[in-house]
């Protein structure tokens, strides 16, 4: 069994109540590490050595080319450990083995993407009266609070990570409690390339140690990824010391199918949209939308792909949708598909805990498909954060976007058409803050993602997130020598 302590300082110790708290494996079910239950003090002195870190010269001074590279050689060492960093993951996880791989090979790109950005930010020159040059520099916050969710720990950390460090951050971080091995595996990786302080890790509960980071007042910004119920207490807990936070929440996303889609690029992608990952993506297309004209036949198809699924354990090469990630989502996905039966929805596939021979105390469900059901059944209205998909028929385009649109949450959502008018037409009416258009789960290092309503605020990824970690400073400088101002009277816009 292995055992994982906080890090802090670029050491990995106890935390300061000295507790653990045991990690099961999602495939078995079975404790396979123990973790140190991290809580205030713990975060009083991560929060600390952050800002050691911040102001030391080496990291405060350190030029955009020494960044690049310090960023580079972090991309490199991933690489260079992929396995080790993949398999903790899944077995932390209980993510497929081979979508950890991907997945770590995409930590490496964005750690290079945002390498590059070191050097691309810089401030303006602003027009103003004569006698004044007005300019801004673009600066770090300084210490900024990360919390990162259990679906794909490692991806997501350096979804903040990266982009952090290129502005000059310094971080302290807080992984779910349920998967935090992965991202102490890495830091350990990262010992001799990271300067003391710069990331500091406090594991433990939402309770402990998350609320104590959003609330410790030298953290300047916080940066969460996780449900709305917690996004909201995040964001009023930031907000009662007005510190700024960026939300990205869940979703309840529709894919929306037409009758002039690519049939077979369509029917992939719905699968993709909510079976992959097991169905916990935040961008989980889990409300597939079907034009009536072709709704029998491509639900038979559906149907009929998805008996075929095979489940199991994520090691197997020839697993395709693994476990949840803990048994606290497995009940509540139970719990949702009994909730819709109750309400008069139908099962069309799945719709019950699966048995994986070998692996009985593992976390697994059917993939699932409901039909019979509305906007207004609760397992269309909830984000599920499990391999279920509802199927609801639609006749025409102004119906799928009321459709659609009628949701609390607002991440992201999926079109099929070959009709380029109606699907630009479309793009712009649908409230959400991304559109897969013919294809569905893809993300990139340079794409913006991020969401709308309920699914958050602010942006990840791309040249946007930089503005999140950095602040404008205005600078005013008199240049004429001659004019001396009256002390009473304020200089206003453009007059002398």
């Amino acid at each position: 069994m292995q055992q994982f302590g906080i890090w802090i300082d670029n050491e990995e110790q106890a935390s300061a109540s000295g507790r653990y708290f045991e990690s099961l494996d999602p495939a078995t079910g079975k404790v396979w590490s123990r973790v140190a239950a991290g809580g205030k003090a713990d975060v009083e002195r991560a929060v600390a050595s952050a800002w050691r870190a911040f102001e030391e010269p080496a990291w405060f001074d350190m030029e955009p080319s020494a960044r690049r590279k310090l960023l580079l050689a972090i991309a490199a060492r991933i690489q260079q450990n992929r396995h080790q960093l993949a398999e903790t993951e899944s077995n932390d996880s209980g993510k497929l083995l081979r979508e950890c791989l991907l997945h770590v090979d995409a930590m490496a790109e964005w750690f290079e993407y945002f390498a590059g950005m070191t050097d691309k930010v810089c401030g303006s020159t602003i027009p103003s009266d004569r006698g004044v040059f007005n300019y801004t520099t673009l600066e770090p916050y300084g210490v900024v609070g990360a919390i990162v969710p259990g679906n794909s720990p490692l991806l997501l950390s350096t979804w903040k990570l990266a982009p952090a460090l290129a502005a000059g951050n310094t971080v302290v971080m807080k992984p779910s409690e349920y998967t935090s091995a992965s991202i102490l595996i890495l830091m350990r990786l990262l010992k001799d390339i990271l300067p003391p302080g710069v990331v500091n890790i406090v594991t433990g509960d939402g309770v402990e140690a998350g609320a104590a980071l959003v609330d410790h007042p030298d953290v300047r910004k916080i940066f969460f990824t996780g449900g709305p119920a917690h996004g909201a207490a995040v964001a009023a807990g930031s907000g009662r010391r007005l510190a700024p936070s960026i939300l990205e929440l869940g979703g309840k996303s529709a894919n929306i199918v037409f009758d002039d889609a690519i049939y077979d690029k369509a029917l992939a992608g719905v699968m993709a949209g909510v079976f992959a990952a097991s169905g916990q993506t935040c961008m989980a297309g889990s409300r597939v939308l079907v034009q009536e004209t072709i709704f029998d036949r491509f639900l038979n198809d559906l149907r009929e792909r998805t008996k075929a699924i095979v489940v199991g354990h994520p090691a197997d090469a020839t697993t395709q949708v693994g476990p949840l990630g803990n048994r606290k989502q497995l009940d509540r996905v139970a719990s949702l598909v009994e909730g819709a039966l109750a309400e008069g929805a139908r099962i069309a596939a799945g719709g019950h805990r699966a048995r994986v021979e070998s692996f009985e105390g593992g976390y697994y469900f059917q993939p699932t498909i409901l039909t019979d059901v509305t906007n207004d059944t609760a397992i269309c209205r909830e984000e599920i954060f499990g391999p279920v998909m509802t199927v609801m028929p639609f006749s025409t385009a102004e119906e799928a976007l009321k459709i659609a649109n009628r949701s609390d949450f607002g991440l992201v959502a999926g079109l099929w058409t070959s009709d380029l008018y109606r699907a630009h037409s479309l793009s712009r009416s649908l409230n959400v803050g991304t559109i897969f258009l013919n294809l569905y789960r893809k993300v990139a290092p340079q794409t913006p993602f991020g969401g709308r309503k309920a699914s958050g605020f602010g942006r990840e990824n791309g040249f946007a997130v930089m503005g999140e970690y950095l602040q404008v400073k205005s600078v005013l400088v008199d240049t004429d020598a001659e004019r001396v101002q009256d002390p009473f009277v304020m200089r206003v816009g453009s007059s002398r």
